[in-house]
């Protein structure tokens, strides 16, 4: 028989579950390995356990256990990004509960209770505020085509939602927005974002060659190959918020399951903090891993999707990369006869990436999907 201290040792650190409690009783048993030659089966190896005395050649690992509320988080993330990825089609509330593999009697309670908005709610805004998005990258589309992008049936109607939300007309919206990109005014939430971001290697790699100015700035464009990450969600205002989030929750779990500088890392931003509302903003600290990877820790897996990505070298501190952000999408983009589509834009830290912990200077590329015109 063996110790405590042995069996931590004996059933760590690979192919767990953290933090399960047994029975009720403040016991975490990170795993169990199952010996297949052993006349015991797993489930009295696994009540041997329990109490921290099976013998050696009974201790091996039990395939990981989700944790339910991990469970019911990654069903809503699933659902979001169904969302995000089908604007432009129908909703209802049948089709998300089955990408939830919920009941629909229950699924609106249980969307209501998670996100704190019901479903209703949630797609008005986040077809509104997709377009407010759009409308500022892409100045030489029609609105109407952006209205009908994002699952409006008709201008008026997108009109009238659009007015509901941000108090102006989409023309007038999109005009502004014209005019904050040829100021030199601060977009405060923007530059109080801590985005941190490097692009992968890729093939295809060329520069764009318009002739504006902002060809000064060296986008890239590059083709990507799609890559498995897990993710923790952060919910709520970016800024320093995220840096902690990254410090505090991200890197104990990342050193947890041995996902250190070997590792490249992404930051998903999945709203822009000029137009959503800062609580309801959310951010992905990812880490690229195999596709067996088996997450724990309340981490989701998910697939990062490869396409063509217009990436932007960056160099400097944390309060700056906001200002690179804002000229991308706001100089760049508009000049550039590419348009955003609906892959999420990424920060893109990769294996080894560079840190200056005495002056706070990283080195980063951003990365935003593009598609012609």
């Amino acid at each position: 028989m063996i110790g405590i201290a042995q069996a931590e040792i004996m059933i760590a650190p690979s192919g767990f579950f953290v933090g399960y409690i047994v029975h009720n009783k403040n016991i975490a048993l990170p795993g169990l390995k199952i010996d297949r030659t052993s006349k015991l089966t797993w489930q009295k190896q696994y009540r041997l356990a329990e109490g921290f005395v099976p013998s050696h050649d009974e201790c091996m690992f039990m395939p990981p256990i989700t944790p339910p509320r991990t469970e019911y988080q990654t069903r809503m993330h699933r659902v979001l990004a169904h969302i995000d990825a089908h604007l432009d089609q129908p909703l209802d509330l049948a089709t998300l509960a089955t990408v939830a593999h919920f009941s629909p009697f229950h699924f609106h309670r249980l969307f209501a209770a998670w996100m704190g908005e019901t479903l209703g709610d949630y797609l008005r805004r986040r077809r509104v505020e997709v377009a407010a998005m759009r409308l500022a990258a892409q100045p030489r589309a029609r609105v109407l085509s952006i209205a009908l992008s994002v699952g409006f049936g008709s201008a008026e109607a997108f009109a009238r939602a659009f007015r509901g939300r941000f108090g102006c007309s989409p023309t007038a919206w999109r005009e502004r927005q014209t005019l904050l990109r040829w100021s030199n005014g601060n977009l405060s939430q923007v530059n109080s974002k801590p985005d941190q971001a490097w692009a992968a290697p890729g093939v295809d790699h060329e520069v764009s060659r318009n002739p504006n100015p902002e060809t000064f700035m060296k986008v890239m464009l590059i083709d990507r190959a799609p890559v498995t990450i897990a993710y923790l969600r952060h919910l709520g205002a970016y800024g320093e918020s995220i840096a902690q989030f990254w410090q505090q929750t991200y890197v104990p779990w990342a050193v947890t399951n041995r996902l250190g500088p070997d590792h490249a890392r992404y930051g998903i931003s999945h709203d822009d903090p000029s137009i959503t509302a800062p609580e309801q903003c959310r951010y992905d600290a990812c880490a690229e891993v195999a596709p067996d990877f088996v997450v724990n820790g309340g981490a989701i897996k998910s697939l990062l999707p490869g396409g063509r990505y217009a990436v932007l070298a960056f160099k400097g501190r944390v309060e700056q990369v906001g200002e690179a952000w804002a000229a991308l999408l706001r100089d760049w983009l508009p000049s550039s006869g590419l348009q955003l589509d609906n892959r999420p834009s990424f920060e893109h830290y990769p294996k080894g990436a560079v840190f200056d912990s005495a002056t706070g200077v990283f080195e980063c590329e951003i990365c935003i999907p593009v598609i012609p015109l």
